[in-house]
């Protein structure tokens, strides 16, 4: 069955008169009956009005689809409407609604009929669809519209249905704690809705799950790479890869698939460093990726060391020092652990990673042990970070300068000549050139942060805690998150406290929200809040995400500021956090009072949730 089958000139509205929700839904209704679809009117739009209790079906991008399967329905039907003013609809990203399609249902018919409308769901998606439909002057023009994109869908499907290979997709973030798995859900969701067999390999925080085989690998038509880290991409050589950021693994995941089936993709070559057209190079190859790479990799010997740190305080700030009065031998055990060993590695493993994201394993050592070089003499965290870097542009300097030696010593050099020459003229800059300014700008740093006014720190602390709102887990969550951390480095704990608050609000703020004014959320957004008291507790501020994508508009500033007040009075309070991760649980070892650090994630919390109650409207506006 076509669209158009059911889709007919005297069910369409191409100038559509009402101006609120409930007038557009009796528009479309009377149209309806008046073209001889309905057995009864009235009980088939308290049926559609029933639909629109339990969710809003404005599902955003401008887009309406309010629909109904029932016994007042005499012919299976769809209705179109086109507003070009736009209505208020409560749809799911806050924006009015343009374009309507009405589902009329037969209770007694079969399912054909739904089966043909969920293609026009996915239809919709397609923006160049949607502008054609907003700019039609007649009803013929419409339905031929909808005849040619039925048509363009029906034979890629063939061509879904006539490939016998395999999807590959690997996918990575720099945390690996929630970008990971939701674009991997998103990837494996619409390849089985496409009926396309897919396998995920996921690069998360616990390592590396459902992992490509040699055999998957050779038999793969082609291979998504959504990830925002360095992945292992040596065993992809001469296959046809898509590499793309994570977020487009959640977003375009049919766009993806279908790319990669039609294989719209270019032959990846490893040696070459070639990779697809579908990212530019700044994205490929930029300063976030390489960071980030550095970043995760760090993470679990800065949280392990840190909290280690952290616990040793319990018996006294100078506890672990034999000289000290309060000197307890568990208290130095913890200490020699987390900070002499754990945490004193986080540098060279930041600038380590950052060096093999550029340059593969060949920029490893050199970059780490410019990264040794950093930790040891005092240029801390901003050394390692630029110790990592170099290494990494030195080892690419050396490969494009050793290409024209003979090709029997192409073995020898990853194993003797990159890493003889990249540890030497990396080590040489760093003690030579980069060292000592990196030092003094360190202690300059810290003398400003600890003679800060109380508004100075304030604001400090309004700023950071908003970053950690921003995009939650992007870029400028992980640009304030990274400072924190190398202010912990530094000696300074106040910054990473406003750090984590700004980080725990966001998903804590919706959480409340959904509690509190369940009416402004859907069913499926009130089961998903119960999770965000988790994700808030535990300081995974990607719980929010989902929540942001369906209505950014109210869910962002709504969480930038609880975030900001947060952060800043966490700075009011004078809270220090020695560990770098924790969320929760690692509130009652922080430098201060920890029921005012409580206190001040609570308070930010509530204005999240009071904002959000006061911006969205109720689900149900009959």
């Amino acid at each position: 069955m076509k669209i158009t089958d059911i889709l007919k000139k005297d069910t369409i509205i191409l100038d559509l008169k009402a101006t609120t929700k409930e007038e557009v839904i009796d528009e479309l209704v009377n149209k309806l009956d008046k073209a001889g679809r309905l057995n009864d009117k009235k009980a088939f739009k308290k049926a559609i009005l029933k639909r629109e209790e339990d969710a809003s079906t404005g599902v955003g991008d401008g887009i309406a689809i309010p629909h109904a399967k029932t016994s007042a329905v005499k012919i299976p039907a769809l209705a179109f409407g086109y507003s070009k003013m736009g209505i208020e609809y409560n749809s799911l990203d806050g924006k009015p609604v343009h374009i309507f399609f009405m589902i009329a249902g037969s209770e007694n018919a079969n399912n054909e009929h739904l089966e043909t409308l969920s293609r026009l769901s996915v239809m919709l998606m397609n923006e160049d669809f949607r502008k054609k439909i907003t700019n039609v002057k007649s009803e013929e023009e419409l339905l031929n519209i909808i005849e040619a994109q039925e048509k363009l869908k029906t034979e890629d499907q063939k061509k879904i249905n006539n490939t016998k290979g395999l999807i590959l997709a690997v996918t990575a973030c720099p945390t690996g704690i929630a970008h990971t798995y939701m674009a991997a859900d998103a990837l494996k969701n619409k390849a089985q809705e496409m009926g396309v067999e897919i396998k995920v390999e996921t690069n998360g925080a616990t390592g590396v799950k459902n992992r490509l085989t040699d055999e998957e690998i050779k038999k793969a038509t082609a291979i998504i790479v959504a990830a925002d880290k360095q992945v292992d991409m040596a065993r992809f050589e001469g296959k046809k890869v898509i590499q793309v950021p994570v977020s487009q693994g959640i977003k375009n995941a049919e766009e993806l698939i279908m790319k990669g089936l039609k294989g719209d993709a270019t032959i990846y070559n490893h040696k070459g460093n070639i990779v697809s057209d579908t990212l530019d190079k700044k994205e490929r190859r930029g300063f976030y990726k390489h960071l980030m790479n550095g970043v995760s990799n760090m993470l679990p010997f800065v949280v392990g060391g840190g909290i280690l740190i952290a616990i040793s305080f319990f018996f006294g700030i100078k506890a672990f020092d034999p000289n000290d009065p309060s000197f307890h031998p568990f208290a130095k055990l913890l200490m020699d652990i987390g900070g002499g060993s754990a945490f004193f590695l986080m540098v060279p493993i930041l600038a380590g990673f950052i060096g093999m994201s550029i340059a593969d394993r060949p920029g490893f050592a050199p970059a780490m042990v410019g990264g040794l070089i950093a930790a040891n003499n005092g240029a801390g965290f901003l050394g390692g970070l630029i110790a990592g870097f170099l290494g990494g542009y030195i080892v690419l300097f050396l490969k494009k300068a050793f290409t024209k030696l003979p090709e029997s010593l192409e073995g020898i050099k990853p194993v003797l000549l990159y890493p003889l020459f990249g540890i030497f003229i990396t080590g040489a800059i760093m003690l030579l050139v980069v060292v000592n300014p990196v030092k003094s700008l360190n202690l300059g740093l810290q003398s400003w942060l600890n003679g800060m006014g109380t508004a100075n720190k304030v604001l400090l602390g309004l700023v950071l805690g908003g970053m950690m709102a921003v995009d939650m887990g992007g870029p400028i969550n992980k640009a304030a998150f990274t400072f924190g951390i190398a202010m912990i480095d530094a000696g300074n704990f106040a910054p990473h406290a406003a750090v984590m608050a700004g980080g725990m609000v966001p998903p804590l703020g919706i959480a409340i929200a959904t509690t509190l004014f369940r009416n402004k959320f859907t069913k499926g957004e009130r089961e998903a809040g119960k999770t965000c008291y988790i994700m808030g507790a535990s300081f995974i501020t990607e719980g929010a995400i989902p929540f942001a994508a369906a209505d950014p508009g109210r869910v962002i500033p709504s969480i930038i500021v609880g975030s900001a007040v947060a952060g800043a009075l966490s700075m009011i309070f004078n809270i220090g956090l020695p560990a770098p991760h924790g969320g929760a649980f690692v509130i009652p070892i922080v430098k201060g009072n920890p029921g005012l650090y409580v206190a001040a994630i609570l308070i930010g919390s509530l204005i999240t949730a009071f904002m959000l109650g006061f911006l969205k409207k109720p689900i149900n506006n009959n």
